[in-house]
C-alpha cells in the first residue's frame, strides 16, 4: 500500500467552479416557486413559449425515422447544414462560403464560442468584452486560463426620465483602445441590450483589431431579428474579415433554444482550430437537429419566414411596451432581438419590505426582481449579473424582460404590471 498520505477532502472542487455566488438564474427560480402568486409569468429567461414553425417541426420528426440521423455525425457538423448555411449566408457576407472549410456547426452558440476560446486562448491571454456581457462568456474565457477585460456599454444619458432608442446604449472608444494591451488575444462582441452597433461603430472596432492583431468573436445569433440596418463586421474589409469569427444560433432562429444548434462561421485558418476544439469538447452535435435545422434554411426564403418571424417579434415588443407607456416608466426600445430594459428608478419599493439574505445584499435590481415576482407575479431577470461590481450602478435600477412569449401571456403580464402604479413616485 502506498506510503504516501490519504487525501483529506477528495470532494474539493477545482477553482474554476468554486467560490461562485448563487446566480441570477436560480435566484429568480426559487422566488418563482415560493410566490403566492401563481402560475408565475416568466419572462426573465430568453426561452421562447411557443413551439418552431411546423415546417421545421415535420423535418425533425422526419429525421428521427432516418437511420443516419440517429448516429453521430461528422465533428464538423452534417454535410446538408453546412451546405444550406454556406448557402444562405453568402449573399450576406458578400462572396461564396466554402461549406467544408469555413462552416463549422456546434452545439449551440455557447459550446461554439468555448470552442472558439479553447482554440485560441492560453494562460494569460485577455479577451475584452462588453458590459452588460452574456453570462457564459466569463467561464467561457477563464477555462483555458484567459483573464476577461472589461469595458461598459454606457447607458443613455435620460434613460431614468424618457424613453430611448437602445441605439444610445454607447461604447467609450477611448476606453476601449487603452484596455488593449499586449496580452489581448481578443474581442468579444454582442448584442447585451437590444442594441444594433452601427456600421461606423463597428468600423471603429474592427480598425482597432486590425491595427493590434486581434481576433472579432462577434455573436450574432440575433442575426435574423434586426429592426434596422444590421451591419456584418466580417463583410467590412478583408482585413477585418480574416480575424473575424461569426456566432449563430438554430435555437434563436427557429424557436428552437432546447436544441442546442450552432455554428461559427470564419476562413478556414479561424474554423481548423475551432472545429479542433470542439472535437475535444462534445465531439460531435445531434444528428437528427441538425438535419431539421438544414431544411428550415433550405425552406425558410420561400416560406417568407424570416419576414414574418420579424415582424411578429417586433409586434410582440411593441404589445408588451404598451404598459411601460401607461406607466410612465422609460426603457430601451430594442433595435434586435427580444429583450427590453426598462429603468424603474422611480419604483419605490417598501422601507420595510423583507427580503433573503442573499438578495439584500445584491444591487437594487436583484430586490426589484424579487418584488415583480412576490408581489406581482412577474418574473424578469436583474441586468446587474451581467456586469462587475465596479459598473454594476449603471444597470441597478434596470431590470430585463423577454418578449418572445405568447400574446395571452404578455397580456396577462401587462395586467399584473399595472398593479405597479401605487409604487410609482
Amino acid at each position: 500500500m502506498s506510503s504516501s498520505a490519504r487525501r483529506s477532502d477528495p470532494f474539493r472542487p477545482a477553482k474554476r467552479v468554486a467560490g461562485q455566488k448563487q446566480d441570477v438564474w436560480s435566484i429568480v427560480n426559487e422566488a418563482a416557486g415560493a410566490s403566492p402568486v401563481q402560475p408565475i409569468v416568466n419572462m426573465g429567461q430568453g426561452f421562447f413559449g411557443y413551439n418552431p414553425p411546423q415546417f421545421v417541426l415535420d423535418a425533425a420528426k422526419q429525421a428521427l425515422d432516418r437511420v443516419d440521423c440517429n448516429q453521430y455525425s461528422p465533428t464538423k457538423g452534417r454535410p446538408r447544414l453546412k451546405k444550406a448555411l454556406a448557402n444562405a449566408y453568402s449573399p450576406f457576407f458578400g462572396r461564396d462560403l466554402n461549406p467544408e472549410t469555413e462552416v463549422t456547426i456546434t452545439t449551440g452558440a455557447n459550446e461554439g464560442m468555448l470552442s472558439a476560446f479553447m482554440a485560441f486562448i492560453e494562460q494569460g491571454d485577455e479577451v475584452i468584452i462588453f458590459e452588460p456581457f452574456f453570462d457564459q462568456y466569463i467561464s467561457n474565457i477563464e477555462m483555458p486560463g484567459g483573464t476577461v477585460k472589461y469595458v461598459p456599454l454606457n447607458p443613455p444619458k435620460n434613460g431614468a426620465t424618457e424613453t430611448s432608442s437602445a441605439a444610445e446604449w454607447s461604447l467609450d472608444f477611448e476606453q476601449l483602445e487603452k484596455t488593449i494591451t499586449s496580452r489581448t488575444r481578443m474581442i468579444a462582441r454582442h448584442n447585451p441590450v437590444g442594441k444594433v452597433f452601427s456600421r461606423e461603430e463597428l468600423q471603429k472596432i474592427g480598425d482597432l483589431c486590425v491595427k493590434n492583431n486581434i481576433i472579432i468573436l462577434s455573436d450574432e445569433v440575433y442575426d435574423r431579428l434586426y429592426y434596422v440596418p444590421f451591419t456584418r463586421i466580417a463583410t467590412l474589409s478583408p482585413e477585418i474579415s480574416r480575424l473575424t469569427l461569426t456566432v449563430g444560433s438554430a435555437g434563436k432562429n427557429f424557436y428552437a433554444t432546447g436544441w442546442r444548434v450552432g455554428w461559427l462561421i470564419g476562413e478556414p485558418h479561424l474554423i481548423k482550430y475551432v472545429a479542433a476544439a470542439h472535437t475535444r469538447i462534445c465531439y460531435s452535435s445531434v444528428s437528427p437537429l441538425q438535419e431539421a435545422a438544414a431544411v428550415g434554411f433550405e425552406q425558410a426564403d420561400q416560406l417568407g419566414f424570416w419576414d414574418e418571424s420579424k415582424k411578429e417579434m417586433k409586434e410582440k415588443m411593441e404589445r408588451f411596451n404598451e404598459v411601460w407607456d401607461e406607466l410612465g416608466l422609460p426603457y430601451s426600445d430594442p433595435e434586435g432581438g427580444y429583450f427590453v430594459l426598462v429603468n424603474m428608478q422611480k419604483v419605490r419599493l417598501p422601507a420595510d419590505y423583507k427580503f433573503p439574505p442573499h438578495v439584500a445584499e445584491r444591487p437594487r435590481d436583484f430586490k426589484l426582481s424579487w418584488f415583480l415576482i412576490m408581489e406581482v407575479g412577474v418574473a424578469a431577470v436583474p441586468p446587474t449579473e451581467f456586469y462587475t461590481s465596479e459598473n454594476a450602478y449603471i444597470a441597478e435600477d434596470y431590470l430585463r424582460f423577454a418578449v418572445c412569449k405568447n400574446d395571452d401571456v404578455l397580456e396577462t403580464a401587462k395586467d399584473r404590471l399595472r398593479s405597479l402604479k401605487k409604487y410609482i413616485k
